[in-house]
């Protein structure tokens, strides 16, 4: 009995347990013991244990619930617009130094200063904007404005309020651990008098600016016609010397050429004159050798043709004596061989006839027997010799 009733304990122990886990998961499933930073922002974790403070940037930080505490500040830059003052019949306008309500549409840029976020972020109220720069921006723009007049805020001193509040607001917005990153002044609200009257002064303004400018602008203009006519006169005045000067030094480079060119013209002339001398000495003597070698040419011409005369008669009388000897020679052969005559009147008629002379043959002989040299005597031979020619056989 004792066994089952411990086991039935442990059973309940179990399942008291199981319940516990389950409880404690499903919490922390739908309470996650860690949180993300998003981008452009900054979480401060303060640690309720001992008040420690951590600033995160980007990535994952556990936060354990009761025990650390968490806090989320952009980093982008806010605006402030104090709304109720953009309109002249709004519900806080601002006034002016003569009493006139005015509506401005004011902006302030603001950021939180990420270096003293761990000092300042216990003290930090959860809206920035309405419990720390409201106050301090209307704590300062109500009575500054209240120091210029309509017109100055309207149109002259703009920049100026601007840079005022600048300096102003600045140091309060530091030492609430606030940047102040600009102010920027937009429309400015007029009562509607008020306005129809100042634009009215602003336009006939803007007019007298306007002559006034023609004005300046037409003194200017007259004041550079008188400047350029100056400047004319001097730059003409100018050209004039410097054309004088430039022939004044050409004059006198022109005189100091001519003073080197006079001796120079004179060399010339004295060097044609010799040049001339030298020319004609040249031309005597050449035409002086021209005549001697005409004559010596005449010489040496009479001299060939003696010489050719002597030889063509040296030479007729070789020819007339070789002629003699060999008409002498000639007629001795025809004489010793008077056929010839025959033969050469033949060898006259034709090239293409072979003739040969012989002796006429005894009779009963062959015709050729002369020719090939058979003698019957001494006898015969001398007869064949002192017989009358007569033609022999002829062959083509």
């Amino acid at each position: 009995m004792s066994s089952r009733l411990d086991a039935l304990c442990s059973l309940r122990w179990r399942l008291a347990l199981g319940l516990l886990i389950a409880a404690i998961s499903y919490w922390l499933y739908t309470h996650p013991p860690f949180t993300s930073i998003h981008r452009g922002e900054v979480l401060v974790r303060t640690d309720a244990l001992n008040g420690t403070a951590g600033v995160y940037t980007v990535g994952t930080v556990l936060a354990l619930p009761g025990i650390h505490q968490v806090r989320r500040f952009s980093t982008r830059d806010q605006v402030y617009r104090p709304i109720e003052s953009a309109s002249a019949m709004g519900p806080a306008p601002f006034q002016s130094i003569e009493g006139l309500s005015i509506g401005i549409d004011l902006a302030v840029r603001w950021s939180v200063d990420p270096t003293r976020l761990v000092q300042l972020s216990r003290e930090f109220p959860d809206n920035l904007n309405d419990d720390l720069v409201r106050p301090a921006v209307q704590g300062v723009i109500f009575p500054l404005f209240a120091r210029y007049s309509v017109r100055e805020i309207f149109s002259s001193k703009r920049g100026s309020i601007q840079q005022e509040l600048m300096t102003e607001l600045k140091p309060k917005f530091a030492a609430m651990g606030l940047q102040l990153r600009g102010v920027e002044m937009g429309k400015v609200d007029l009562p509607q008098d008020y306005r129809a009257g100042m634009e009215k002064l602003l336009a006939e303004e803007l007019e007298t600016e306007k002559v006034r400018y023609t004005l300046t602008l037409k003194e200017a203009q007259v004041k550079q016609q008188q400047l350029e006519a100056e400047a004319d006169k001097v730059r003409r005045q100018t050209a004039a010397e410097a054309a004088g000067q430039e022939q004044v030094i050409a004059a006198r480079a022109q005189e100091e050429t001519m003073k080197h060119i006079l001796p120079f013209k004179h060399k010339q002339i004295e060097q044609r004159k010799l040049e001339a001398e030298a020319d004609k000495v040249a031309r005597i003597r050449t035409a002086e050798g021209a005549a001697e070698a005409r004559r010596i040419e005449a010489r040496g011409e009479a001299d060939s043709r003696q010489k050719l005369a002597d030889a063509e008669a040296y030479r007729l009388d070789l020819v007339g004596k070789t002629n003699a000897g060999q008409m002498e020679r000639e007629g001795a052969l025809i004489t010793h061989y008077p056929l010839l005559i025959q033969k050469t009147l033949a060898d006259k008629l034709s090239d293409k006839v072979q003739v040969i002379i012989a002796p006429t043959p005894v009779a009963g002989r062959f015709i050729g027997a002369n020719l090939i040299g058979a003698q019957d005597s001494a006898g015969s031979s001398d007869d064949t010799a002192t017989a009358p020619p007569s033609r022999g056989a002829s062959s083509p």
